[in-house]
């Protein structure tokens, strides 16, 4: 109880945040999304490019980069009418990256 009372306002998490870590999260433990964000370390890509490059159906990375681009973890720019996808996260980049460092040491 006494740990309680002694909380610092500061470490409260405000629902809001809460939620914005809990969809941060889920985003990162979907395998086809880690596959996506890890090709756009290396640059802009279009849906297609994604779809060929890892083999799977444009559908699936339009929807999945949907869910991504909602929480800001990519942006896209118009070219005519294809769009290209970067991340939009450094925090969340250098996080996974370093998740990634780590896994392939273990």
């Amino acid at each position: 109880m006494k740990e309680e009372q002694n909380a610092n306002p500061e470490n409260i998490l405000d629902e809001e945040t809460l939620f914005i870590v809990s969809q941060t999260f889920k985003a990162l433990s979907d395998p086809t999304r880690l596959r996506i964000l890890n090709l756009l370390f290396e640059g802009e890509h279009s849906v297609n490019e994604i779809a060929e490059k890892l083999s799977l159906l444009q559908t699936t990375v339009s929807h999945q980069l949907r869910f991504l681009k909602n929480i800001r973890l990519v942006k896209f720019r118009r070219e005519g009418t294809s769009l290209y996808y970067s991340h939009d996260d450094e925090h969340v980049i250098d996080m996974l990256k370093q998740t990634i460092d780590h896994a392939r040491h273990m």
